[in-house]
């Protein structure tokens, strides 16, 4: 029996893939959660085999949930699920520790494929991802200003678009404000943008923004 925890803010979605999994008569949902905290207290506390967990939650969010998880338990299968088929989130996730990437327009049976290949020692990408990865790897390709960026980087860069402050972003990533602080000037340079709503408009011209961006918080920096 595959032991699943399944993490994913949205009720809606998560709900969903649980019904899905339970019918799998060789897999057992033993927990749920909705935030990157509550992935490492509930790893903690049941032991699963395999974590299905969504990229974009409050809070620190999948990828730094996915690298501590990584650190602490790495016999702990990790499965990323994001809307998300290409740009910096495959190649960061997979270099914190994932096992499979999956775009959430997979189809339920590859759903199913990727926890039990994971389970069995394997990696797993969706086709799509796959296609994409191999594609941008080719001279020629175009790929987007994030590509370039570090893991923390990206991280200071989707904290901002979420609207969380300096200070917030420290205490998450357990850095102080001064490596926070290094982390925007440099991902500011690369990315050629002067403050939060060049950072925001340059986000939505090339997707890395849709589920992280309300409008209400969006950074005034």
């Amino acid at each position: 029996m595959i032991n699943i925890l399944l993490v994913d803010d949205h009720e809606l979605v998560r709900t969903g893939i649980e019904h899905l999994l339970r019918a799998g008569k060789d897999m057992n949902v033993v927990g749920v959660g909705a935030s990157g905290e509550e992935a490492i207290e509930l790893t903690e506390q049941l032991g699963p085999d395999v974590i299905l967990m969504d990229i974009n939650m409050p809070g620190m969010g999948g990828i730094e949930a996915c690298r501590k998880i990584n650190h602490k338990h790495p016999q702990v299968k990790i499965v990323a699920l994001s809307v998300y088929a290409d740009g910096p989130y495959p190649h960061q996730l997979l270099s914190q520790g994932a096992d499979g990437y999956l775009s959430k327009n997979c189809p339920p049976s590859e759903l199913m494929a990727a926890v039990r290949t994971v389970h069995g020692g394997g990696k797993y990408l969706s086709q799509d991802v796959a296609n994409k990865m191999a594609l941008a790897s080719l001279p020629g390709q175009t790929t987007t200003p994030f590509d370039q960026l570090s893991y923390r980087e990206l991280q200071f860069v989707l904290m901002t678009l979420q609207g969380k402050s300096m200070q917030q972003m420290g205490d998450l990533l357990n850095i102080s404000p001064k490596t926070v602080t290094t982390y925007r000037y440099r991902a500011f340079e690369k990315l050629g943008v002067k403050n939060g709503v060049e950072l925001t408009k340059l986000a939505v011209q090339f997707d890395l923004a849709r589920d992280e961006l309300i409008a209400s918080k969006q950074p005034r920096w």
